[in-house]
């Protein structure tokens, strides 16, 4: 994403559940945020996993006058809306329900000038990767068609979405490795499709964060802040064939294992220069709106002086 002369700090509203987008919004701005990424999942229930399921913007019932009106009266803008489902569920009916949202949150982000909405491309667990690309083939050119009429990109983050046994043995989104990657540009080659890249997956993974950015740079639209710590103990236990289960743990940036100074440089040079987004899923700093608040800040006294 290119076109701005600095890189901004954004948040992502999901761990305030509880507050309204003024209150975050309010919230945000005293404390030196300059974007919000704005969590749109459906206002009348939906997802139930953590930090999943949080609407500040209702679609289906938009203001987009009162949101730009909150936005404004704040000094912030917003950096993309947010909705992670699993968009090729291997239920027939939760993945056209997924799809039809997306859609929905698409068309919202046209009429508030957004110009970028962020998802994950989905998987189905129980499929190898060859078969879930088939099912990437059916689902997925038709809805970056969607967004390419209302001039949204679409950014897909590269989180494997596998933390829980509901999720094994694959995962629920395909996207999360450079070879995956190259597969899905192929079928939509859109410039529409592009990454919401965070660093933190990548850790676990093993692939190189600073080579992602050089060999993607054109293919990223949209960045997550959030950090990972690898649970040496865990990893003994379980090793690498349990994909991770039982030693990655989530953390805010500066306290995991990403060296953020070298991320942000690699950004700077590959010519990135949109936002970093806070992405908000560390358990220490959860319990209370206190502790999200205190996390954030966190994030924030890293990052700043690393974002002009």
């Amino acid at each position: 994403m290119g076109g701005g002369d600095d890189v901004k700090l954004g948040l992502m509203t999901a761990a305030f559940p509880r507050l309204s987008l003024e209150r975050v919004a309010e919230w945000a701005a005293a404390n030196g945020f300059e974007m919000l990424e704005v969590a749109c999942w459906p206002a009348r229930g939906g997802e139930r996993r953590r930090y999943a399921g949080v609407s500040h913007i209702d679609v289906d019932r938009l203001d987009a006058d009162r949101v730009r009106a909150i936005l404004d009266r704040h000094g912030l803008e917003i950096s993309s809306l947010a909705y992670y489902p699993n968009n090729l569920h291997p239920s027939a009916a939760e993945r056209k329900a997924a799809n039809e949202h997306l859609k929905k949150v698409v068309a919202a982000a046209e009429k508030l000038g957004v110009p970028i909405v962020g998802t994950f491309a989905g998987r189905d667990p129980g499929r190898n990767v060859p078969d879930n690309l088939k099912e990437f083939r059916k689902v997925w050119p038709r809805l970056v068609e969607h967004a390419e009429s209302r001039g949204v990109t679409i950014a897909i983050e590269n989180c494997p979405m596998i933390f829980s046994w509901d999720e094994w043995p694959g995962g629920t989104n395909i996207a999360s490795t450079p070879a995956i990657w190259d597969e899905l540009f192929a079928i939509v080659p859109s410039e529409r499709l592009g990454l919401n890249l965070d660093p933190s997956h990548l850790v676990w993974l093993m692939i190189d964060a600073e080579r992602v950015v050089r060999d993607y740079a054109s293919r990223i639209v949209h960045v997550h802040a959030k950090d990972l710590e690898i649970d040496r103990d865990g990893l003994y236990r379980h090793g690498t064939a349990s994909l991770g289960m039982g030693w990655q743990v989530p953390r805010l940036p500066g306290l995991g294992e990403v060296r953020w100074d070298r991320f942000v440089a690699a950004l700077y040079r590959a010519g990135y220069d949109y936002v970093v987004s806070v992405e908000h899923e560390d358990r220490t700093f959860e319990g209370t709106e206190d502790l999200v608040k205190r996390g954030f800040l966190v994030a924030r006294n890293t990052l700043r002086p690393l974002l002009v």
